[in-house]
């Protein structure tokens, strides 16, 4: 992104000679970085995506299927983190753009809590296999890479801002720097300052010092500013639990602490463990087909988004707005569904985290090589990867978020047929924590704001075809109710 702090960071080290493998493959030099910051970006994404390999197993063995089966939390970690070291490693090679791969959160709350309540666990796993199917299909016709290109550049320009937002918001829910007020409140505010409106305790005073930390190494461009904080705060967190009276339930998911046993033999029991077709026989054709639209189109999008946001930020859109290597890029993101269906750990798709690594300069595909490489490190050092907490990689999603909302300048706000839709594509998607919400919110309204103006006719025809799905996605339940599908 040109003037942004990123980009204005100087190599660390002399860019590799262009006549070199590695070079050539993942046109390191010619994309402006060099090694070591691919090195440094890798890092910083496992830092601040590792929490999947806490949260995953918590989401998906919190749950029971129709027959009070419940999955093992050892083999959920060994499964998300095989399939995140497996794709990760296979984006940063066949796609070369900073994208990392895992267990995609909302996908997993969907089918934890809608499918498997309505069929066996390997059904619900057999029907996001079948999504990632469809979603390569697409990718395979075409549809899916036409529909990213007909999209206004200021929507997509939107998309990065209102990623930016989230991640934010994501980061300060996760330190709990703000939480959800609860209902015996009777507020119609939602969420508040800490836990009780006002800071308190230890592990929030290591996520304000690391946002300030943060922060301050950004704006003095420190080389490596995001990893120096995560890595610093950790070391931070872990002191204080060891001195302070901490209880556990103040840091969240990650308690950190240095564990008792380093190394622990994965369990591969997961793998392999689904029915393709089963969910149709449980469920019905009508439910389980519903089902796989939902899945499909929170997929879809939210990985466009995701997508779109990264490589903008990473400066590598085109001239046109056009991500490099699309189609190999989004097939790479169906096939992840696949394999996160087959693997019993849901859906997997490109993380919206990779920004902390391009906000650590990452360009290329060989940082999500790393960041792989990290992921298949935890499945024999499972133990490790809950030594950082939430509240010493939530400063990296709040800085970043910053870099990310640069992109709000680019976005012409005196022409409201474009700049209504790109604010509430901003708006939406930290409000109702959702990138597909936020997206949606701004195709619907934008192609409703050109119809009203009789600017139908500038509307690319797959933007109307793809607001119709928009429609249904936001009007599921009513149409599960006509059809009979409740």
């Amino acid at each position: 992104m040109p003037g942004s702090p990123v980009d204005t960071v100087k190599p660390t080290s002399a860019p590799p000679p262009a006549g070199s493998p590695l070079d050539r493959w993942f046109r390191i030099s010619e994309r402006g970085s060099t090694p070591g910051r691919e090195v440094r970006g890798g890092l910083a994404t496992f830092f601040t995506m590792a929490y999947i390999l806490v949260l995953n197993p918590i989401i998906l063995g919190s749950a029971t299927d129709k027959f009070g089966h419940h999955l093992s939390p050892a083999q959920l970690l060994t499964a998300t983190a095989l399939v995140a070291a497996v794709m990760s490693a296979v984006m940063g090679v066949g796609g070369n753009l900073p994208l990392a791969i895992a267990a995609g959160l909302g996908l997993n709350a969907v089918v934890a809590f809608q499918l498997a309540p309505r069929m066996s666990w390997p059904d619900a796993m057999g029907l996001v296999v079948l999504e990632g199917l469809l979603i390569c299909v697409l990718v395979v016709t075409g549809l899916r890479e036409a529909i990213m290109n007909a999209i206004p550049q200021a929507i997509k320009q939107a998309i990065s801002v209102g990623i930016g937002l989230f991640i934010a918001f994501i980061g300060f829910i996760d330190a709990g720097f703000a939480s959800r007020i609860p209902d015996a409140a009777k507020t119609t505010v939602p969420v508040q300052l800490g836990g009780t409106g006002t800071l308190s305790g230890w592990p929030v005073l290591v996520f304000c010092v690391g946002v300030l930390l943060t922060v301050a190494l950004v704006a003095r461009r420190v080389k490596g500013a995001i990893l120096i904080s995560i890595v610093t705060m950790t070391i931070v967190a872990v002191v204080v639990n060891a001195v302070a009276d901490v209880p556990a339930a103040a840091w969240g998911l990650t308690v950190p602490k240095v564990p008792h046993d380093v190394v622990a033999s994965p369990d591969f029991g997961l793998i392999g463990h689904f029915s393709l077709f089963g969910g149709f026989s449980e469920a019905g054709v009508v439910t389980a087909s519903l089902f796989v639209f939902t899945l499909v189109l929170s997929d879809f999008f939210d990985a466009m988004g995701t997508i779109v946001g990264i490589s903008n930020e990473a400066g590598l859109l085109d001239e046109r707005g056009r991500v490099p290597n699309i189609g190999r890029v989004l097939f790479i993101d169906g096939a992840a569904a696949v394999a996160g269906g087959a693997a019993s750990c849901s859906s997997n798709t490109a993380y919206v985290e990779s920004a902390a690594g391009v906000g650590e300069g990452a360009r290329t595909g060989l940082a999500s090589v790393v960041t792989g490489a990290l992921f298949a490190v935890t499945l024999f050092l499972a133990p490790l990867a809950s030594v950082v907490p939430s509240q010493a990689a939530a400063p990296a999603l709040v800085a970043v978020g910053f870099l990310l909302m640069a992109q709000v300048r680019n976005i012409d706000w005196t022409q409201y047929d474009i700049a209504i839709p790109a604010f509430l594509t901003i708006a939406v998607m930290p409000f109702t924590y959702s990138i597909t919400n936020g997206i949606g919110a701004g195709f619907l309204s934008f192609v409703t704001i050109k119809a009203v103006l009789g600017k139908w006719r500038e509307v690319h025809p797959l933007v109307w075809g793809v607001s119709v799905c928009f429609l249904a996605y936001f009007a599921i339940h009513p149409l599960q109710s006509w059809l009979g599908a409740n």
